[in-house]
């Protein structure tokens, strides 16, 4: 599986990174995970619909972070990503915390793949 990531999840990365020290070898040990099953699992994962776009676009809701001591997956962390399938490839669209915002950033996921 190939990785890449949107200038605005680097962004989201730099700033979480202040409070999660351990962020990056978290997000290594998700890389893991998604070589062997990258589509959506529910009740871990799941498709986010009603976007009007063809893309794949798929919300994790149990990441185990480390710097959250006593919590692991139960953390609160949320990762975005877009799944594409053909290319065997995933780009990583947003990461944030439960407690900072509510939901994803729709607006973002449409204007980074909305087809023309």
């Amino acid at each position: 599986m190939k990785y890449d990531e949107l200038e605005e999840f680097r962004k989201d990365i730099k700033k979480l990174l202040k409070k999660y020290r351990t962020l990056k070898d978290d997000l290594e040990v998700v890389k893991k995970v998604l070589d062997i099953k990258p589509e959506a699992r529910p009740p871990f994962s799941f498709r986010i619909d009603g976007l009007g776009i063809e893309t794949c676009v798929i919300k994790v809701k149990k990441i185990a972070c480390k710097a959250l001591k006593g919590r692991g997956v139960n953390s609160g962390l949320r990762l975005i990503y877009a799944h594409f399938i053909e290319s065997e490839r995933i780009t990583f669209i947003e990461l944030y915390h439960k407690s900072d915002k509510h939901n994803e950033d729709r607006q973002r996921i449409i204007k980074n793949f909305k087809q023309d």
